[in-house]
């Protein structure tokens, strides 16, 4: 069936829960768009990771090849706490990782500073967020990509000290928060200012692996995401936010912080990881647009045939269930998490899920 509608217009539909000729699907293939560049040869991730025109140009590329409904700037989750000061280990093709925290006492917990937003990686993901922003307006729905204050700094001092720091110090781990709370301010007014129309967050330890209800208020939901939530929208961005943990705080994230869009993943081996179609059925889709669920591991893993079934399966789950509930296109066919940026990813399998769901998504 050939699309009836505009991404643009296919997006507002579903974030609104009026009537769209089909579901609307990203799988979250970020990094891994640079495979397209240099005439289909690719460029490394360390290349696209530290010139803004690439890191941009990759994702004008990705909507040219894959025709997705979004774009969301997402680069990878040590940008923050590199520029605070950790060392990152930066590979030619894997996706950065901090092999060195800035924390590594008490007392480094009030030694963070903000860091010049314009300078470091920061500053690239600001300004390649304003170049394919201006490049895809119009054509897609975009968003700008930050991590939240407690992902910062548990990136920034290793999640396991930030844990038990957390409950033997926590007076030091407020002190830190505020920093990286003022750190993601700086950023969200940079962003305000690139054009994008949304901004997405990823917080990640609101989950119930980690914490429970009190705690991640305490350390991150009421006060510090709560300022940068309404400074989202002050700034005229959407509020959207991606959570890949196995047992999201749903109540907290999606009926509390009542963002636009809210990407999840499902761990089918852990008791309690709710599917998209207990998701929908229990209200939260009726609140927004819900993204998800296809293990991102398929993308490098799985045969082309293997992730076209698992994407058909899913458009009829959701279907179903947005019938059940009422409900229009308010689902997202996504991946869990990020595509894998890894050089073996296989691109057939992103457009494998953009292609079935054109067809199989159709209402």
């Amino acid at each position: 069936m050939t699309d009836t509608m505009t991404h643009v217009e296919r997006g507002m539909a579903a974030l609104t829960n009026e009537k769209a000729d089909r579901l609307t699907v990203y799988p979250i293939a970020c990094g891994v768009n640079r495979k397209l560049l240099n005439n289909g040869a690719g460029i490394s991730y360390r290349d696209w990771a530290h010139d803004p025109k690439l890191f941009a140009q990759a994702f004008v590329e990705g909507q040219k090849y894959f025709d997705f409904d979004f774009a969301i700037g997402l680069m990878d989750l040590s940008v923050m706490a590199g520029d605070l000061g950790a060392h990152v280990r930066m590979d030619e093709q894997n996706t950065p990782f901090v092999d060195k925290p800035v924390i590594n006492s008490l007392e480094d917990y009030e030694k963070l500073e903000v860091p010049d937003i314009k300078k470091g990686r920061s500053g690239v993901l600001i300004e390649g967020t304003r170049i394919f922003a201006n490049a895809l307006a119009g054509k897609v729905i975009t968003a700008g990509f930050i991590e939240g204050p407690l992902l910062a700094l548990s990136q920034s001092a290793g999640a396991e000290r930030m844990f038990m720091d957390m409950f033997t110090n926590p007076s030091a781990i407020h002190k830190a928060l505020k920093t990286t709370t003022e750190y993601d301010e700086d950023m969200v007014k940079a962003f305000g200012k690139t054009g994008c129309n949304g901004l997405c967050w990823d917080y990640l330890w609101g989950n119930y692996s980690c914490l429970g209800d009190a705690e991640y208020g305490e350390f991150e939901a009421n006060k510090y995401a709560a300022k940068l939530n309404k400074l989202t929208a002050d700034c005229g961005m959407a509020l959207c936010i991606h959570n890949c943990a196995d047992l999201p705080h749903l109540d907290s994230q999606v009926t509390k912080m009542a963002p636009a869009i809210y990407s999840m993943a499902y761990y089918p081996l852990i008791p309690g990881s709710p599917t998209a179609s207990e998701t929908i059925a229990k209200g939260y889709a009726d609140k927004c647009l819900v993204a998800g669920q296809i293990d991102p591991q398929l993308f490098i893993r799985g045969t082309t045939e293997k992730i076209s079934k698992v994407t058909s399966d899913l458009c009829h789950e959701v279907k179903t269930a947005l019938c059940k509930r009422g409900l229009n296109a308010k689902y997202c066919i996504a991946s869990g998490c990020e595509v894998p940026p890894d050089i073996n990813c296989k691109l057939e399998n992103i457009k494998a899920v953009v292609d079935v769901t054109k067809r199989e998504g159709c209402f």
